[in-house]
Order: C-alpha cells, then sequence, then structure tokens
C-alpha cells in the first residue's frame, strides 16, 4: 500500500509508542480543546486537526484496537521494503491478515466500525463490526415525536433478553449542542443511505437502537440492529460528571465575602444566579432545571463549582484597601491549626 496512506497516530498526539493510557489522554484533551471547533469558529484546518486527534485517541486509548493498530504499523513498514499491497501477500500478526486491506483507511474504518468501510454494507460478510452473542436491553416503550430508533439504551422502562444476533454497534460524536437540542444524521450504509434523529438529551455512553438495520442474522437472514454509541465532543465551558451537567464559575473575593448577583451561561441561555456571602472556595451551587434534557422530559439541575480568584494586577487604590482589610481583618482562617499535633 502506498507509504502516504499511513497514520502515525503518536505522532499526531505528540506522544511515545510506549506512552501510558493517562499520557495519551492528557494529550488527547490538551489538543482537543486547542482544535475544537468552538475555538476556532470557521477555521476548516483547525476542523480537521480536532477530527484527526479525535480518531488517534479513539484508537490507541483502547488496548486492543491500540495493539492491531501497532501490528498493522509492524506490516505497513515491512510491506514498503517490497512486499505488494492490497492483498498481493496476506502477512500476518496473531491471525490477522493484514495484506487483505489495500489502504490503511480500509483498515481503519474497519477497526473503528465506520459506516461506508469494509463490509459496511449489513450482509457482506466480510470485514464486519459484529458481535455474535450478548445480553442487551430492548424498549417497551418508544419516545414520542421521533423515528428511525428505539430510544436509549440506558432509560428506564427496559426488559432484559438474549439473542443470538450480528447486532452493530459504531460510535457517533455529537458536540454538546447536538446532544442536548437533538439532531438529525445522514450515514452512508454501503449502498444505502439512512437519516437517524438522535433525541434530545444523548449522555456519554448513550445506546440509540435503529431497527433492522444492523447486520445479516446468517441463521434467519434478516437485518439485526444497528446501535450508536454517543461519544460528546469536549466542551470549554460545561462537561459531564457522571449523570451531572457541571461547570466551573470563578468569583472575585469580595463577592465571596459580600455575596453577588452573577450572570451565568446555561445550555439554553444566560440566568441570574445569586452567590451567598462567605461561601467556600469548591463550594457547588444548584440550578434546578437548568441542567441537561431528560429523555422522558424537563431538565436536570446544573451544578456550579465556585472558585475564588485572587487577582494579580491592583490597582494603588485596591492595594490600599486589601491592606487596610489585612490590618484590621478579625478573622483567622488557619486558627484551627494552633491544636494539630502528631
Amino acid at each position: 500500500m502506498p507509504a502516504t496512506d499511513f497514520k502515525d497516530y503518536y505522532a499526531i498526539l505528540g506522544v511515545s509508542k510506549t506512552a501510558s493510557n493517562e499520557e495519551i489522554k492528557k494529550e488527547y484533551r490538551r489538543l482537543a480543546r486547542k482544535y475544537h471547533p468552538d475555538m476556532n469558529p470557521g477555521n476548516k484546518q483547525a476542523e480537521a486537526r480536532f477530527k484527526e486527534v479525535g480518531e488517534a485517541y479513539e484508537v490507541l486509548s483502547d488496548p486492543e484496537k491500540r495493539k492491531k493498530y501497532d501490528q498493522f504499523g509492524q506490516y505497513w513498514k515491512q510491506a514498503g521494503q517490497g512486499w505488494p499491497s492490497g492483498g498481493g501477500v496476506n502477512v500476518g500478526f496473531e491471525d490477522i491478515e493484514f495484506g487483505r486491506y489495500s489502504s490503511f483507511d480500509e483498515f481503519i474504518n474497519e477497526l473503528l466500525g465506520r459506516f461506508g468501510g469494509p463490509g459496511a454494507a449489513p450482509g457482506s460478510g466480510t470485514h464486519t463490526n459484529t458481535r455474535q452473542s450478548y445480553t442487551y436491553s430492548t424498549s417497551t416503550k418508544r419516545p414520542s415525536g421521533f423515528s428511525g430508533f428505539d430510544g436509549f439504551g440506558d432509560s428506564t422502562g427496559f426488559e432484559t433478553s438474549t439473542r443470538a444476533v450480528s447486532d452493530r454497534e459504531v460510535p457517533i460524536n455529537l458536540t454538546l449542542a447536538e446532544a442536548f437540542q437533538g439532531v438529525q444524521k445522514r450515514f452512508n450504509l454501503g449502498n444505502e443511505t439512512i437519516e437517524v434523529r438522535i433525541p434530545p438529551g444523548a449522555k456519554p455512553g448513550t445506546r440509540v437502537r435503529v431497527r433492522g438495520k444492523g447486520n445479516v442474522n446468517p441463521y434467519t437472514q434478516q437485518r439485526s440492529d444497528l446501535y450508536l454509541k454517543v461519544e460528546i465532543l469536549p466542551h470549554s465551558f460545561f462537561k459531564f460528571e457522571g449523570d451531572h451537567l457541571v461547570c466551573e464559575v470563578p468569583i472575585a473575593p469580595d463577592e465571596a465575602v459580600l455575596g453577588a448577583s452573577i450572570e451565568l451561561p446555561t445550555p439554553d441561555g444566560t440566568v441570574k444566579m445569586n452567590i451567598p456571602a462567605g461561601i467556600r472556595s469548591g463550594q457547588s451551587l444548584r440550578l434546578r432545571g437548568k441542567g441537561w434534557t431528560q429523555p422522558k422530559g424537563g431538565r436536570s439541575d446544573l451544578l456550579v463549582k465556585v472558585v475564588i480568584v485572587a487577582p494579580k494586577d491592583l490597582s494603588s487604590v485596591e492595594r490600599e484597601y486589601y491592606e487596610k482589610i489585612r490590618d484590621n481583618r478579625s478573622f483567622n482562617p488557619r486558627s484551627h491549626l494552633q491544636q494539630i499535633r502528631l
């Protein structure tokens, strides 16, 4: 295969080939924030770099995918020394014959279970990303107002059953806005194009089932289901902690002491929030009904972590008054430390 096909994911993330998972995650987060579309509006180069970084992390963060990728890299180097490409020689590592791939993209599409890759057309019988037997949840209720899916795999009102099928699961990347508001997505399944409506309220790890759009069951010759596993792209302000939507807001020392009313972004606009006098740095406040869209309607709460930020540059007046406060302060935040002994 052409040498230009191969992508060095380690170089893309700027890590060594012996990097730990933590090192890979750290560099991914740094680069994802740097190239995020929200931070680079209208910048096509940054958008392409963002997608490239995401692809690299998706492979290197998964031990099995990383292992296969490393093995493919060995094959590519050997193939570059004179082996024919595109299946001329079937060289295998632990029963994986990389020579059957005509390009790096073909290999990576199968590894990541992408639409439009080799075997993407259900029932083709080759290069499919299948799970032959597993236990999963099937919905007994369908949310109103949507078609083409059977709801979220982590919702309530589900019954468990086991089937011997060849369902397919693929990741789908959504921005926070798309996940919050819901979005219509179009995919290519080989020669078939489908449109799927992702309803509002998808969270990281949410699985959306599309009936009858998976692979062909070799026993019944019927189409199984397609599962879309939601992954939320990093946001500059909001993030998930478990099921909660959280954010961090800085306040000045005088606002912490005296209390204040500040403006705060929420997923659907800016609101006023009261900061109580005497709040501690790191304390969280709850904005009821201003969090994440719930699949059954309504909103969760937004958890706001308050961080007291001391100013670095003071005017002469500010410095004068801070010095007066220091010289006349009756409160000692470390008084309890006098009783500490080993």
